[in-house]
């Protein structure tokens, strides 16, 4: 995809807690580009590194501890790391929104949501408080809340209603990206299933990119277009979704998609992945997955695989030295190739 086409380009991305006790390693060197009118889902465990490569983009990794060490994060051509603190002010909001995990702790509970919308508005577009308000009201209708309900706090509503009012504040200056951090964990699964088709049609009516940080890979089949699977803070396979879907190549991919339950085969037992992720201050040498891999070689614990392109494709690509192995059958044998 050319550069002009990019809303969001990272490259080589490195970020580190650093302690007194341990030197985290959250995110080692990671590449990843969402096009404009693009969906990229990024999946991974808890601790993949996924949260801290959002913050990352807004260039609001905690400091201290978390010390960004290397790489670039290009948002709509310009280097967000080499941002001024006015022109970050001025990005984030504008340029790029983020919708957190949870709304219950997202919106502040001695404010009314109009006020909260409003004052979101107030500070980007320099519009006065009366405009801003009545503005927030059009918001609050557009997530499908009656304007009448600008006065109310937020213990007024529903967690659903609640991360409909945080979708709304993250919508009000029509962003060229959207964030969503897990945005419909603490909900329940028909509410989940509302706002991610609110989301859907918001970010088509708009034409805005969006990042969907998720564990759910029913979440991601349902909104996203493309996806990259995060393991102890590397991608170790993306592409478009009919890619990493239909034709996997990493056998982490395969065990998040083996631990999930068949509806059509309910008899059939859960494969859950052996062992657990490794400690993000102790990784081991090689790749990160080969302690859990049923395909891991020697040379899998020896050095870090590089992210490659699937052979006969130009979207798809995987990071395993085990593919490499003429006698590895991962998604050939499975896909018939």
């Amino acid at each position: 995809m050319a550069e002009q086409e990019l809303v969001l380009k990272i490259k080589d991305l490195v970020v580190h807690y650093e302690t007194d006790d341990a030197d985290v390693h959250a995110v080692n060197g990671i590449d990843i580009s969402i096009g404009k009118k693009r969906t990229l889902g990024l999946v991974g465990e808890t601790g993949a590194g996924k949260t801290t490569t959002a913050l990352s983009i807004l260039n609001l990794v905690p400091n201290p501890p978390g010390v960004i060490k290397q790489g670039e994060i290009y948002l709509d051509g310009m280097n967000v790391l080499e941002m001024s603190s006015e022109e970050l002010q001025k990005m984030r909001g504008n340029e790029v929104a983020m919708i957190f995990q949870d709304p219950m702790t997202a919106l502040n509970p001695v404010m009314t949501v109009g006020d909260q919308i409003a004052e979101s508005i107030e500070l980007h577009q320099h519009i006065s408080k009366k405009d801003a308000f009545e503005k927030a009201k059009e918001m609050l209708k557009m997530v499908g809340i009656a304007e009448t309900r600008a006065t109310d706090y937020p213990h007024q509503f529903s967690g659903g209603m609640k991360q409909r009012v945080v979708i709304a504040i993250a919508l009000t200056c029509n962003p060229k990206l959207l964030i969503a951090d897990e945005p419909t964990t603490a909900l329940d699964v028909t509410i989940q299933a509302q706002v991610l088709e609110l989301m859907k049609e918001l970010i088509s009516q708009k034409e805005m990119s969006m990042l969907l940080i998720t564990h759910d890979l029913g979440v991601v089949a349902e909104v996203c277009e493309d996806v990259a699977v995060m393991y102890a803070g590397r991608i170790v396979e993306k592409g478009t979704a009919d890619d990493v879907f239909n034709h996997m190549r990493h056998p982490y991919t395969e065990g998040l998609f083996e631990s999930l339950p068949n509806l059509k085969e309910r008899g059939e037992m859960l494969v859950p992945i052996q062992g657990l992720m490794p400690d993000p201050s102790e990784l081991p040498p090689g790749c990160a997955f080969s302690p859990r891999c049923p395909y891991a070689t020697e040379a899998c614990s020896q050095q870090i695989p590089k992210l490659e392109s699937v052979e006969g494709s130009e979207t798809h690509f995987v990071a395993c030295r085990a593919y490499e192995d003429p006698k590895f059958t991962l998604g050939r044998n499975r896909n018939g190739q």
